[in-house]
């Protein structure tokens, strides 16, 4: 009777190996499956984020290059301005300027 237990319970442990092998293989598997669903999840955040960033940013260009244009006249206009102001505070202090040109260079020192 012990002999006949033998080869059974030979067989209930490779039965068992076999039940635990399969089961580690299942869990690997799960396993495998929960990282690409997890992957795939980041992946499309990450496209989510990217398309909320690059949209943002094209509106932020578009924002700032159609007022770029009214900043370059209005740029332009300040510095005609500034220049106009120049000459005539140039125009209003130049006789000024050439007669104290005029008078150093022809004192003559001894």
């Amino acid at each position: 009777m012990d002999a006949s237990r033998r080869p059974s319970g030979i067989q209930q442990l490779l039965a068992a190996e076999q039940e635990a092998q399969q089961i580690v293989n299942n869990a690997r598997a799960a396993k495998s499956a929960r990282l690409r669903q997890a992957k795939e999840e980041a992946e499309r955040e990450i496209a989510e984020y990217r398309a909320q960033m690059e949209a943002e940013f094209q509106k932020k260009l578009a924002e700032t290059s159609g007022d770029s244009g009214a900043n370059v006249k209005r740029l332009e206009q300040e510095t005609n301005e500034k220049i106009e102001q120049l000459k005539q505070q140039a125009a209003s202090i130049s006789p000024e300027v050439i007669q104290m040109l005029l008078r150093h260079v022809t004192t003559v020192k001894n």
